[in-house]
């Protein structure tokens, strides 16, 4: 009889930790019915005991994803193993709402989840126990945390003031391009330009009117450029586009559309107006250059040639 009392009052004590654990944990049988929801379960869910138990998961979670589910638990089943999902690889698995504060868009809570088999007398697996753990806090700073990286990365490859990317990031992209040209042979264009008599606007009407030119030129850059196309400043005046997959006739194509842009662009900037031309150089990729430096070295003599012929012009290397 003592064992028995002893029994009894275990379970009731397995029964409090289920209750008043911070975890949810939903039991179920082969068919997929609730033997046990806890309070967590009944808290997050607002569903009482009365109408989760004895009832299927999928009625009472319209929202689960069956096939899904069903596989997982199927495998806890057969192979008699836990099976453990983080947020990472699925957010959550019951779409329980979150109160957060609201300056955070998160609506549902993030949730890693364990499933358990539950073995009888006779060592066969007969439930499964679905353990939910509220995992929102540490994803959110995960998270957070990953932007921060992100955006830490993005700065330090961008050029402040005009956004475009910056030289040393700029010419890692330029030798990737090279060495990918190198492997499949492709067209390829590397376009220099700068603002014709920048120093003229400086000297005039002060440095702030030439860094509003700078970035009047960049914002046309980035509106006639593809996304593919690589777009940096390469320092003061100067500006760098790379055109991957672009022949000759394209390259010239582009840097005229470019050049009329800015030609017909007016810079309006602490009560004056400036108009301005560029000069550009091209240099198509070609399998004689040895070197990355080559590429950009052939164009800045192409764009120097630009300057040379009367500036406000596009000048090819190798082309007499």
């Amino acid at each position: 009889m003592e064992s028995t009392d002893t029994s009894f009052q275990d379970l009731h004590w397995l029964l409090d930790v289920i209750q008043s654990t911070d975890v949810g944990i939903v039991v179920l049988d082969r068919d997929f019915n609730i033997e046990i929801f806890n309070r967590f379960m009944q808290v997050h869910g607002d569903i009482s005991p009365e109408d989760a138990i004895g009832i299927n998961v999928f009625s009472l979670f319209p929202e689960l994803e069956k096939s899904w589910f069903e596989r997982r638990i199927n495998s806890v089943f057969d192979l008699g193993i836990s099976v453990y999902t983080t947020w990472q690889e699925r957010e959550h698995i019951f779409d329980f709402k979150l109160e957060l504060p609201i300056h955070h868009d998160q609506k549902l809570m993030y949730q890693n989840s364990t499933f358990i088999p539950l073995r009888n007398a006779r060592d066969e697996v007969e439930r499964v126990a679905l353990v939910i753990y509220d995992v929102t806090d540490s994803a959110i700073n995960s998270i957070k945390l990953e932007q921060a990286k992100d955006e830490l990365l993005l700065l330090s490859r961008t050029d402040r003031l005009t956004n475009l990317w910056n030289r040393g990031y700029w010419e890692e992209r330029m030798i990737d391009e090279f060495l990918r040209n190198k492997r499949t042979k492709t067209n390829a264009a590397l376009v220099m330009l700068d603002i014709d008599h920048f120093k003229n606007i400086n000297d005039t009407y002060g440095h702030q009117v030439g860094d509003d030119s700078i970035r009047e030129v960049s914002r046309l850059i980035k509106e006639n450029s593809r996304a593919i196309d690589i777009c940096g400043r390469y320092g003061g005046e100067e500006f760098t586009v790379l055109l991957p997959g672009t022949d000759l006739d394209g390259a010239k194509y582009f840097c005229e559309r470019l050049r009329k842009a800015i030609e017909e662009n007016e810079v309006r900037s602490g009560g004056d107006t400036v108009s301005f031309t560029v000069s550009l150089g091209i240099c198509m990729w070609d399998e004689r250059l040895s070197y990355p430096t080559d590429w950009l070295v052939s164009a800045d003599k192409a764009l120097y040639k630009s300057k040379g012929f009367g500036r406000n012009q596009t000048q090819v290397f190798g082309e007499s």
